[in-house]
């Protein structure tokens, strides 16, 4: 795909209701979203993050990059981190989420595949288990704001870059992470993608 530079990671939050509803989270009317930095994007098959986190949580998402007409070229599937101690600190003070969204490995990428935006690629299920258990598991059609309409939206708001990440929001199930713990995740029938966490 080239190596082209993350800038911008543009995530979505509450795009599945029933994460909306396990965080105990109004449904949102305009897609929310947030900024992770670039370079917390981490890719290969052994997690690493900094030792001071707080309680480390997972959410499995699909992620989609931005080409040089920023139509999306590519997809993967991704981790999005969360330093869930640091942001509900964060939340009552009602200040920023930086600290929790943004700290070093916080997006895990696996292995980019050209996207062909055809009407069966969003009938898929995403799911991820941690050391044998199913935690997340939806169909991709479960999302309340589907990705053309999140590129739209996107589009008219801020500077999207080619090379920028989207990732599209988590379904229900989220949970925390331990060192020494075995994730795979799996979009529809393609290969399984294995984790472990190192720190």
């Amino acid at each position: 795909m080239g190596t082209t530079v993350i800038r911008n990671i543009w995530a979505v939050g509450r795009n599945y209701a029933d994460h909306a509803k396990e965080l105990n989270n109004p449904l949102p009317k305009e897609p929310l979203f947030f900024l992770k930095a670039g370079s917390s994007a981490q890719e290969g098959s052994v997690l690493k993050f900094p030792t001071t986190l707080g309680e480390l949580h997972h959410e499995v998402e699909l992620a989609l990059r931005f080409n040089d007409k920023l139509q999306f070229s590519h997809y993967c599937v991704a981790l999005d981190l969360t330093d869930r101690t640091a942001q509900n600190e964060a939340k009552k003070q009602g200040l920023p989420w930086t600290r929790a969204k943004s700290f070093k490995g916080a997006c895990v990428l696996s292995p980019w595949q050209e996207f062909q935006n055809q009407e069966s690629f969003w009938h898929q299920q995403l799911r991820l288990s941690v050391n044998g258990e199913i935690r997340q598991m939806s169909l991709l059609t479960e999302m309340i704001f589907r990705p053309p309409e999140l590129r739209l939206k996107l589009l008219e708001m801020y500077p999207v870059e080619p090379g920028d990440v989207l990732l599209t929001g988590t379904p229900a199930g989220v949970g925390p992470l331990k060192k020494g713990d075995q994730l795979i995740a799996q979009l529809g029938h393609e290969s399984e993608i294995y984790w472990g966490v190192e720190t």
